[in-house]
C-alpha cells in the first residue's frame, strides 16, 4: 500500500494531533480532516505527561502561545491521595529522572532507611530524590537557579490545558495554515471492499476517498469497529471503572488552587481528579456502575466537592449550580488498530481510564508509531503487523501499570474497594501471557528476588507510595545481607536531611505557580 492521501474521520484532540504530526512529517502528502458537529468531543483529556513537550517541540510550537491559547498551566507530578487506605494521606509521582548524582545515596539507601525505620513516611522518598519537590509540594514554580540538581523546567514538566481549546488551536493555528484540508460534515456510510474502506459518504452524499483512513471517531470507532468489525479486547478484568462524571469548577482563590500537579483522590467507589487550568478547575469522578448508580455517583461526587479533600470546599449552592457531564467509558483496545487501510487513533483505538493521564499520551504514541511506519513509503503487511504488535504491547503494559494502583491498594471500606482487593491479577503474573518486563511481573520479581530499584520507573514510585517495600528486614536476613547497618543508615539519614534542607532553601524565593503564570504568560489576563 502506497500512501499519498490521508483522510482523518473525526476531529477532537486525536484528529487534529494526527493531522498536525503527519503534516509535519509528510508535508507533501494530502491530508484531510472530516469534522462533525453531530458528535460532541469528550473533551476531558486536560492532563498530560511530560512527553507532550516532545510533541510540542517536534511541531515547532511556541510554548507561550500554546499555553495562552489553551488555558494552560504547568504540571510537575501526579498526586495520589487515599489510594493505599482510607485517609492514608498522599504521595507524589514526579516527572523525569531522580537526582542520583551522589553515588553514596542510591535509591536503595532510602529503602534501607525505610526498613530500619518503618515509620518513615512514604512521601519522603520523593523529597529525597527530586530537587523540585519543594516546588510542587508548595504550589510554586521556577526555573533551576543552579541549586536544584538535575531539575529542568523545560523537560521535567507537562501541561494542564483545555482539550477542546487545544484541538481547535491545532486546527486553526497549525494544521489549516500548513495545508490540511478541513471538511465539516458527518459520515453516514462507508463503502467497504477487500482492501478496507473504499470511500466514505457524508450526510450530504459527498463521497470521499483516500489511500489511508484514520479513525478518530471516539468510542464509536466508526471505521475500525463498525465497518471493519475489528474485535475489541476488554480490560475490565483488571481495571474496575467504566464511567465518569466531569464538571468545570470556577476558582475561589487562584493563588491557592492553581497547583502544579494533577490531584487524584480515591473515594467510596472510585476516584476524583482535580486538574487546575488557568481560568477554572477541571474535576471529575471515575467510578464503576457495578457498585453505584449514576445518581448515587453524582451525590458522592458532590460530597467530595464540598469536603475537606478540596483545597477550598464548595458550598452546596455552588455545587448544585455546576453542570455535570456523564461519560460512559469503553475500557480496552481493539485486537488490531491497523487493519487493511484503516488506522484507529485515540478513543477509537482504545481507552484505559483517566488515571495516570494516559489519554493524550497514548494518542501521541500511536501517531508517532504510525509516522515511523509510513516512512517506508510502501506499507506492507509486515509493517502493519509490527505496528499492531507494538501498539498493543505498549497499551496493555500501560493498562497494567494503571491496574497496579488498584492491585496494591489495601482499602476495604466499601464493596467497591473490597472487590478490588479480592480481584485476582494472577494471569498478569505469568510470562506466558505478558512480556517479561511488564509492571506486574517487575514489581513481583523485585519484591521476591531482589531489592534493586529502577530509576525513572513508574512502577517503582507507585509501589513505594503504596507502602509496598522492595527491601525490608526479612530481605536482609533471607538473602544473607546480614542485619541492616544502623551506623551507615543513620549517616544516610543525615545526608538526606541536609540535601532536603538545601533544596527547600533554594526554593524559598520561588513564586507561586499562579504568580509565575500571571507574570510570564497571562500578563493581560485577570
Amino acid at each position: 500500500m502506497i500512501v499519498d492521501s490521508i483522510l482523518i474521520v473525526g476531529a477532537g484532540s486525536a484528529g487534529w494531533m494526527s493531522a498536525a504530526f503527519l503534516k509535519k512529517t509528510f508535508p507533501e502528502k494530502s491530508i484531510c480532516v472530516v469534522e462533525s458537529s453531530d458528535f460532541p468531543i469528550v473533551g476531558v483529556g486536560e492532563s498530560t505527561l511530560a512527553d507532550i513537550t516532545n510533541f510540542r517541540d517536534y511541531l515547532g510550537i511556541n510554548e507561550k502561545e500554546f499555553i495562552r491559547k489553551t488555558n494552560g498551566s504547568f504540571k510537575m507530578s501526579i498526586k495520589f491521595t487515599d489510594f493505599y487506605e482510607k485517609n492514608s494521606g498522599s504521595f507524589h509521582y514526579p516527572f523525569r529522572n531522580p537526582d542520583l548524582s551522589d553515588p553514596n545515596l542510591p535509591m536503595e539507601s532510602w529503602m534501607e532507611i525505610k526498613a530500619l525505620y518503618p515509620e518513615t513516611p512514604v512521601e519522603d522518598f520523593v523529597r529525597c530524590f527530586f530537587p523540585h519537590a519543594p516546588l510542587f509540594e508548595n504550589n510554586k514554580f521556577m526555573n533551576n537557579n543552579g541549586k536544584l540538581g538535575n531539575y529542568n523546567s523545560k523537560t521535567d514538566v507537562a501541561y494542564h490545558f483545555d482539550a477542546t481549546m487545544f484541538a481547535n488551536w491545532l486546527r486553526d493555528d497549525y494544521c489549516i495554515p500548513k495545508g490540511v484540508t478541513r471538511i465539516v460534515g458527518t459520515v453516514k456510510d462507508a463503502v467497504v471492499d477487500e482492501s478496507g474502506i473504499k470511500s466514505v459518504i457524508l450526510e450530504d452524499n459527498t463521497k470521499l476517498s483516500a489511500d489511508l483512513y484514520i479513525d478518530c471517531t471516539g468510542f464509536s470507532s466508526l471505521l475500525l469497529g463498525k465497518y471493519l468489525k475489528e474485535p475489541f479486547i476488554s480490560f475490565s478484568d483488571m481495571l474496575p471503572n467504566n464511567r465518569a462524571l466531569a464538571a468545570q469548577v470556577p476558582y475561589i482563590d487562584k493563588e491557592k488552587e492553581i497547583e502544579p500537579f494533577t490531584n487524584c483522590t480515591a473515594i467510596g467507589n472510585g476516584w476524583c481528579w482535580n486538574i487546575p487550568l488557568w481560568s477554572r478547575l477541571g474535576t471529575g469522578y471515575v467510578y464503576s456502575d457495578l457498585f453505584i448508580t449514576p445518581e448515587q455517583a453524582e451525590e458522592e461526587y458532590k460530597k467530595y466537592l464540598m469536603s475537606e479533600k478540596m483545597i477550598i470546599p464548595r458550598t452546596k449552592k455552588q455545587v448544585n449550580s455546576l453542570e455535570f457531564k456523564d461519560i460512559k467509558m469503553k475500557v480496552g483496545i481493539h485486537k488490531r488498530t491497523f487493519v487493511k487501510n484503516v488506522v484507529a487513533i485515540g478513543l477509537s483505538a482504545g481507552f484505559i481510564e483517566p488515571l495516570e493521564s494516559n489519554g493524550l499520551f497514548t494518542t501521541q504514541w500511536f501517531i508517532s508509531d504510525l509516522a515511523k511506519t509510513l516512512l517506508r513509503n510502501k506499507v506492507t503487511q509486515w509493517d502493519k503487523d509490527v505496528y499492531n504488535h507494538a501498539t498493543y504491547s505498549q497499551y496493555s503494559r500501560f493498562a497494567m501499570f494503571v491496574a497496579l494502583h488498584y492491585a496494591l491498594s489495601k482499602r476495604s471500606d466499601t464493596d467497591y474497594w473490597r472487590a478490588v482487593s479480592e480481584k485476582s491479577f494472577s494471569k498478569h503474573l505469568t510470562t506466558e501471557t505478558q512480556l517479561l518486563d511488564d509492571d506486574f511481573i517487575k514489581v513481583a520479581k523485585a519484591k521476591m528476588f531482589n531489592h534493586n530499584l529502577v530509576p525513572n520507573d513508574g512502577a517503582t514510585y507507585i509501589s513505594i507510595g503504596m507502602n509496598y517495600p522492595f527491601y525490608d528486614r526479612v530481605d536482609a536476613r533471607l538473602f544473607n545481607f546480614g542485619d541492616l547497618n544502623k551506623e551507615k543508615i543513620d549517616r544516610n539519614v543525615k545526608a538526606f536531611e541536609a540535601r532536603k534542607r538545601y533544596w527547600q532553601e533554594a526554593c524559598l524565593e520561588a513564586p507561586s505557580l499562579y504568580s509565575y503564570l500571571k507574570d510570564n504568560y497571562y500578563q493581560d489576563f485577570q
